[in-house]
């Protein structure tokens, strides 16, 4: 089966609320793709609908003809509000609208080199309140001092407070060399940061042997890359002669749909990976795609609150079958799938349409997956050199057996 690029995007629960997260040097997702379930057809109206629509008439008419300042309103500036305000009113925080201008901005994230600051950001559902969740290490962001908590207050003289993540993403982005201010809250003070945006290049994949035989690979994102990048490191590390391996997914966004099962599929022999339920009755399991390189060592997860959706799909497709033990923390809790489709005005539409679920039926949307291994870290503790969560999975391997790839039954 050819499966369709899905983007799996990282939503964090914050309390009872939700944030969602955004990357500065990857535009708002890691991939883009269109939906072929939507054809350029569908640009018709509806007949049945011309009667709801003679009110959004009325009003278009109302203006062209008798608003004060209508010469300075133009067609398409009327277009992208009113598609704006259709989908804000669906109420799902993950669905959206992106003008001509913003759109091209969130649909480069995979070339792996953008132009930005470097940082990560949330936005708490609650107070909207947008954040820097986290500070990439050798970016401009990190130079100029931001960290972790700040608050957006403005971007240059523009109040941001109120902003969406798609216009906040939209003004701090700009081209290598280029300046941006921004006014940050930290705690009760404001603090005010000239950033000189950078081109970032961050690598997807990092890899080492530790010590007893031990391969270590750390996968920041599931782009269009991954799958081939960790191959090649488990080739590297010495494949079957290693006597086990963690895989670092450890504030891992996610990505794309494809490669979440690419991957999983280099551990698992067959069976399901996810299965998507449409809500309508509707659902399609998704089965590992050959890939297997036959890698039955033992293997150990890391985990965390920042590990989302293509990150948990693996996760979860790996805890399942028994394939590998998860060590860290809950991960995000993000279970719901993202298409995203370009219209014919330049612009595009990121649309909720399904849930996904683990090959034994369980949706962790809001709740993220328990680890086999609970193990903390509090941020404010952390020091490299000695991280508890890669000690635990290292004790894990030394104690394990190796794993054989089994077949998961799906509820």
């Amino acid at each position: 089966m050819k499966v369709p690029q899905r983007i799996w995007e990282r939503v964090k629960p914050l309390s009872i609320s939700f944030v969602i997260v955004l990357v500065f040097i990857g535009g708002f997702v890691l991939g883009s793709q269109r939906n072929p379930l939507l054809a350029q057809g569908d640009t018709a109206a509806p007949a049945a609908s011309a009667k709801d629509f003679e009110p959004f008439w009325q009003v278009y008419n109302m203006i062209q003809s008798t608003y004060l300042d209508r010469d300075k309103v133009s067609d398409t500036k009327l277009v992208d509000g009113a598609i704006k305000g259709m989908v804000d009113t669906l109420g799902d925080q993950f669905s959206g609208y992106m003008d001509a201008e913003t759109y091209p901005l969130f649909n480069s994230d995979l070339s792996g080199e953008v132009e930005g600051i470097g940082a990560v950001v949330q936005t708490d559902d609650t107070t909207k309140e947008i954040s820097i969740a986290q500070v990439l290490d050798g970016s401009p962001a990190e130079a100029a001092g931001l960290k972790s908590g700040d608050i957006f207050l403005k971007v240059e003289d523009a109040d941001v407070t109120k902003s969406t993540q798609f216009d906040l993403v939209r003004l701090v982005r700009g081209k290598e060399g280029s300046i941006v201010n921004l006014t940050m809250q930290r705690g009760d003070k404001t603090l005010d940061f000239k950033i000189t945006r950078a081109k970032i290049t961050t690598p997807v994949v990092d890899s080492k042997m530790l010590d007893n035989g031990i391969g270590y690979i750390k996968l920041r994102s599931f782009d269009v890359n991954a799958y081939q990048e960790v191959s090649s490191a488990i080739d590297k590390l010495g494949g079957k002669n290693m006597k086990g391996l963690i895989l670092d997914l450890r504030g891992n966004p996610g990505g794309l749909l494809t490669t979440a099962i690419d991957i999983a599929s280099l551990f698992l022999k067959d069976g399901t990976v996810l299965i998507e339920d449409f809500g309508n009755g509707n659902k399609q399991t998704y089965t590992t795609n050959g890939k297997y390189i036959g890698y039955d060592v033992p293997l150990t997860i890391l985990v965390d609150e920042n590990s989302a959706s293509a990150s948990e799909l693996v996760s979860g497709a790996m805890q399942d079958t028994g394939r590998a033990k998860l060590v860290g923390v809950k991960t995000f809790g993000k279970g719901t799938v993202q298409t995203w489709q370009q219209l014919v005005n330049g612009g595009g539409i990121r649309l909720t349409i399904a849930r996904w679920l683990t090959p034994l039926g369980h949706w962790i949307h809001g709740n993220g997956i328990t680890p086999d291994v609970v193990v903390e870290w509090p941020q404010e503790n952390r020091d490299q050199n000695n991280d508890p969560q890669l000690k635990a999975a290292i004790e894990s391997l030394t104690t394990s057996s190796p794993v054989a790839s089994p077949t998961p039954k799906a509820s």
